[in-house]
């Protein structure tokens, strides 16, 4: 059954481990139709979480504990929960050392990141994926996570989840705000195999068009960085999805002159532009272009749909997307539609 979401329009301006390094052959996109879609969770089975980027405290994790619960998982708490060594849950070694563990052990049938931040960079290329390319498991969470989402994509062809982490359920969730739990049950029905379709409403800058192809992205900052790297995205015939928050628009602009230049805007099957927090110019230092402009202005030579206002992003109705899925894309004058094929 699907599950349709209908938003209101918006765009925010508003060692113990041994060390690994990442051998594995870049996925040809053209050549690999499909990705591995790991199984699917069922009442029983057992979901981790880690925070293998910033700190988080046991009390903070606890409404995202029992709300799993309800759906019948059980959880397993990783050993860097409650830990900090400055801005990260634990040292390199303790962060890697959990992430490792939660990859490895076989009870374990999710991975949820516990939150953002940064450092997930710091202990990727010392993270061994044998035994997790043999038997993969959903990985779900976003921001700083867009680091592995680009990895998984690049070097293993393994789907994931791009949604909201532990630090982003509701306290009572009886009190929460209808589209706080629309998010959150968005991952529940992603994570039990639901086929996810997202209606946006028209924005008059979208370029319409249809298009098909697999699902990736993330926050766009991470995904330059990632530039050059083993973990680049491919984005080669994909539907491409970016976001972010708290840059200024000529660091946005920047941005996407190097999407434009790397070629990866070049080949794409459709373009979604979720939330962009944008900080204020400095008084004397104005852009002069809209986030509307910037992008328009890097794919005016393509042909592919673009959408604007899409959810996701660092904001309340940032919906779990399936990164690695296959997906039909519509941009119609009544709005825009994302959906999951089967």
């Amino acid at each position: 059954m699907n599950r349709k979401y209908f938003l209101s329009s918006f765009l925010v301006a508003t060692t113990a481990i041994p060390a690994f390094k990442t051998l594995a052959k870049a996925v040809d996109s053209e050549a690999s139709p499909s990705f591995k879609i790991p199984p699917y969770l069922k009442p029983g089975d057992t979901i981790g979480i880690t925070s293998p980027a910033g700190y988080i405290t046991t009390d903070q994790i606890q409404p995202s504990v029992l709300q799993m619960q309800t759906w019948g998982l059980n959880v397993k708490v990783g050993t860097t929960i409650g830990k900090r060594d400055f801005t990260y849950g634990g040292t390199d070694d303790e962060r890697r050392g959990d992430f490792q563990q939660m990859l490895d052990n076989p009870d374990v049938k999710a991975i949820m990141c516990a939150r953002g931040g940064y450092g997930f960079v710091r202990i990727l290329d010392k993270l061994d994926f044998t035994h997790f390319k043999r038997n993969p498991k959903w990985i779900i969470g976003f921001s700083d996570i867009t680091v592995l989402h680009c990895h998984l994509t690049r070097n293993y062809g393994i789907a994931s989840i791009h949604s909201k982490m532990c630090n982003s359920f509701p306290d009572d969730w009886a009190l929460a705000e209808p589209i706080q739990v629309e998010t959150i049950l968005s991952i529940k029905n992603a994570l039990m195999g639901e086929k996810m379709t997202y209606t946006a409403p028209l924005n008059q800058k979208n370029r319409n068009g249809k298009a098909e192809g697999i699902l990736v992205g993330g926050n766009l900052s991470i995904i330059e960085t990632l530039a050059g790297s083993e973990s680049d995205l491919d984005t080669r015939n994909k539907i491409l999805f970016v976001e972010d928050t708290g840059e200024y628009l000529y660091s946005i602009d920047r941005m996407f002159w190097n999407l434009k230049r790397s070629g990866k805007l070049k080949n794409l099957k459709g373009l979604i532009v979720g939330g962009f927090k944008i900080k204020p110019d400095d008084a004397g230092e104005e852009f002069g272009k809209t986030i509307y402009d910037i992008v328009l202005e890097k794919v005016s030579e393509y042909n592919y749909p673009i959408a604007f206002d899409f959810p996701v992003g660092h904001q309340r109705n940032n919906f779990a997307l399936k990164c690695g899925i296959r997906h039909t894309f519509e941009v119609t004058a009544n709005g825009s539609v994302l959906n999951e094929l089967p």
